[in-house]
């Protein structure tokens, strides 16, 4: 029944669930709770669906129709398919909780989610004597090999998804817009590809069709900024494209399996300016100096990987924190199946073999562009696994489709 490697997140939940003293765990969601996809493994539906853990067995309440694919998905020992549309899941969950339970229903405490919809959570509670709701570690920062792989596949896809990206961008020709004469006009030089207009939206298709014959769904979070639209962190409208502007493209496609890749490189097509190319030096020793921080893999205190990169970048003049100009964000955060999750890089505790984190570290002047550059890494025993081997240039290669044909392995 699908993969084994849902066990040891079965394994907190029976822990949990005798710490609160109660006798059941109990979720309800659809596939965007990102909780309950971890437990089941299981992609689908939109609608609602449970899972119960209790009598030592997890059970998957999967409506009729998605049976075969619960089935094939959900790592647990049984697949519960309702026969009936007209029962609600928690009901359902409500069904398997009486088969399980030596006592009778009305009599349990049910350990839940506070994230459970408000509705199931009082069809819950109107059968049992007690419902409590709290928040459980389930493990979601350990990745195992078989998630280390999940990641990995994702993240070559985007790789491949930024190679046809940079393709374009090194095939787009400068073409201004007006009176070159006129200082006004002369500032909307533009760039054409394919015999139109570049935008950020052309761009972001092609990038999409390429994620999507590799497998994986863009998941709406190709960000693609341009000149002033770079300092937006998660710009995904329409701007058009010149050049001499930063160019700044994160990808975080999401695989079958839920497990997310996080990507991010910074073009200039044509000439580079003074303060792009100190913003790109800074941001690519920032990131090095990231890289020499996570060294000593596993016990490393997270804060200090963020330290390092901001400290490299102050000795470029570029300030972090709650600034204009420089880096406002972190230097990186857990990816799995949620885009972002623990562990943090500003966080105080240790990291831990097995967390998977983005480095990714940023310039930004609202005015001028702004730069990033992300890698998506593996925490070791003794060092740090780099997921991503995509090379960083500022100008855009035309023969990176070529050079990155490896990444299609």
């Amino acid at each position: 029944m699908g993969n084994r490697d849902g066990n040891a997140a079965f394994e907190r939940l029976a822990d949990a669930t005798a710490t609160a003293g109660a006798d059941a765990f109990v979720h309800v969601g659809d596939r965007f709770d990102d909780d309950l996809r971890y437990l089941t493994r299981f992609g689908g539906p939109d609608r609602d669906y449970a899972f119960v853990h209790a009598d030592g067995r997890s059970t998957l309440c999967a409506p009729r129709l998605f049976a075969e694919q619960a089935e094939r998905e959900f790592p647990g020992s049984v697949v519960s398919a309702s026969e009936s549309s007209a029962s609600s899941a928690a009901e359902r969950a409500l069904e398997v909780l009486g088969d399980r339970l030596t006592s009778p229903l009305e009599d349990a405490c049910v350990l839940a989610l506070p994230s459970m919809p408000a509705g199931a959570t009082r069809t819950v509670a109107d059968s049992v004597d007690e419902v409590v709701l709290e928040p459980i570690d389930l493990g979601r920062a350990h990745k195992t090999s078989a998630e280390r792989d999940r990641h990995a596949f994702v993240q070559r896809a985007a790789q491949r998804g930024m190679a046809r990206a940079e393709a374009v961008l090194a095939a787009a020709t400068p073409e201004t817009a007006g009176d070159a004469e006129d200082a006004e006009e002369a500032r909307l030089d533009e760039l054409r590809w394919d015999g139109d207009l570049l935008t950020t939206e052309r761009l972001r298709r092609e990038v999409n069709a390429t994620l999507a014959k590799s497998g994986v769904r863009d998941a709406e979070n190709t960000v693609i900024g341009v000149g002033t639209t770079c300092a937006d962190l998660h710009f995904t409208g329409e701007d058009r494209i010149g050049p001499g502007e930063t160019v700044l493209l994160d990808l975080s496609p999401r695989g079958p399996q839920g497990y997310y890749a996080d990507l991010t490189r910074t073009f200039v097509v044509g000439d580079v300016g003074e303060w792009e190319r100190r913003a790109y030096d800074a941001v690519g020793e920032a990131q090095d100096a990231a890289f020499d921080a996570l060294r000593g893999g596993a016990g490393t205190r997270a804060a200090d990987v963020h330290e390092a990169a901001t400290r490299t970048l102050a000795e470029y003049g570029f300030e972090s924190g709650d600034v204009d100009v420089g880096m406002y964000h972190g230097t990186g955060h857990g990816v799995g199946v949620s885009l972002h999750e623990a562990p943090s890089l500003s966080s105080e505790d240790p990291l831990e073999a097995g967390h998977v984190v983005t480095v990714e570290p940023g310039v930004y002047d609202p005015d001028r562009g702004g730069v990033r550059l992300e890698d998506l890494i593996v925490v070791t025993a003794d060092g740090y696994e780099n997921l991503t081997a995509y090379p960083c240039e500022i100008e855009p290669n035309p023969t990176r489709t070529e050079t990155i044909s490896d990444l299609s392995n």
